[in-house]
């Protein structure tokens, strides 16, 4: 069960919010790979592109960023600035997108919070990619299907 915040606050943002997601990517994913602005403006160009942006206490903590092309759903990236990491906020972000139907993802075989995070919102696997990350390093494939 997802612990319930008060002062949490879900936005759904387009193309206009590129800076701040390429700054919370930044953030979160310091000394990893890391997308600029452009690839945001980009990826929220396309068609069934979203980002949610979850604000706690009005201050921007993290996102979650899919693209949805009729019944499914992948999963881009997310991420939670490290302040506010372990307080059930990227749990609350996957819960947001369940709805939307089938969820795919690629995690990293290394990324053990991930990959317990996905566990815990029951996502299993569906494939494992070689190589996947501009590291060289591996990504499991994982799937949620809605409940019925």
């Amino acid at each position: 069960m997802t612990p319930s915040f008060p002062d949490l606050i879900f936005q759904v943002t387009g193309v206009e919010s590129a800076p701040l997601l390429a700054a919370l990517h930044e953030e979160a994913f310091a000394g990893g790979e890391v997308w600029d602005a452009d690839s945001f403006t980009s990826l929220l160009g396309l068609p069934g592109t979203e980002a949610l942006v979850v604000l706690k206490a009005n201050e921007p903590a993290g996102f979650i960023l899919t693209r949805t092309v009729m019944d499914e759903t992948e999963v881009l990236t997310l991420a939670v600035r490290p302040s506010f990491r372990r307080l059930g906020l990227g749990k609350s972000l996957v819960e947001q997108i369940l709805p939307k139907g089938k969820i795919f993802l690629e995690v990293s075989i290394s990324n053990n919070a991930a990959k317990k995070l996905y566990d815990r919102c029951g996502f299993i696997k569906a494939g494992h990619r070689r190589r996947y990350y501009r590291d060289g390093s591996d990504a499991l494939v994982l799937v949620s299907t809605p409940s019925e």
